[in-house]
């Protein structure tokens, strides 16, 4: 089926398209704070830490640098390799939402590390963590990838290379033209010998 005739919800560059713009979403979100960590101020001179996703949820991080390649490998799969890329597409978006979930759930031991790093303690202490919004995005973005997996699989079932010049690469040549081509090559012929081919 050509791609002009298919549903445009059901066409490559729709599918492929919202599945990158959707593990971008995922990225993006871990450049942004995830946590606000309240040191006790008599430890430090900044009492406020920004965490942002990168730190609270690397993996998150990764998991959605694999979602965004598996999505432009969704772009120039074929019927096998489209299954291939539909289950990376699962896996980033279940490791996605099983760590952004991790933060949500104790995002206070998310903040440790840099409680750590901040006054060389090992717990969180007296230290008052909150969360933003961020890891509800990484969430509904690792969800939105599960979905966009399986219609890259309905949709795919549709997907069939372009016919534009099909018809003619196999039509064979009319006698006209093949008569044109051989006058064509006698006059080349008749050049090459030093004689005029319009005599």
């Amino acid at each position: 089926m050509a791609e002009s005739s298919t549903p445009r919800r059901q066409r490559k560059g729709t599918v492929v398209l919202a599945t990158v713009l959707v593990a971008l979403a995922a990225f993006g979100s871990t450049t942004q704070t995830w946590l606000s960590v309240r040191l006790p101020q008599d430890a430090v001179q900044t009492p406020v830490q920004q965490v942002p996703g990168s730190d609270a949820a690397t993996s998150v991080t990764a998991f959605a640098l694999v979602a965004l390649a598996a999505a432009l490998a969704g772009s120039i799969s074929g019927r096998v390799a489209r299954w291939v890329v539909a289950v990376i597409l699962t896996a980033a978006g279940v490791g996605i939402v099983w760590t952004s979930a991790g933060i949500l759930a104790d995002p206070t031991a998310a903040a440790v590390p840099v409680i750590g790093e901040t006054i060389g303690i090992s717990s969180a202490g007296a230290a008052v963590v909150a969360l933003t919004p961020m890891p509800w995005v990484a969430v509904a973005a690792g969800v939105l990838l599960i979905a966009a997996a399986a219609w890259m699989v309905a949709a795919g079932r549709n997907w069939g290379r372009s016919r534009r010049y099909e018809s003619a690469a196999v039509a064979p040549a009319s006698a006209s033209e093949t008569t044109a081509h051989a006058d064509e090559i006698d006059s080349w012929d008749s050049l090459s010998k030093g004689e005029d081919p319009t005599r």
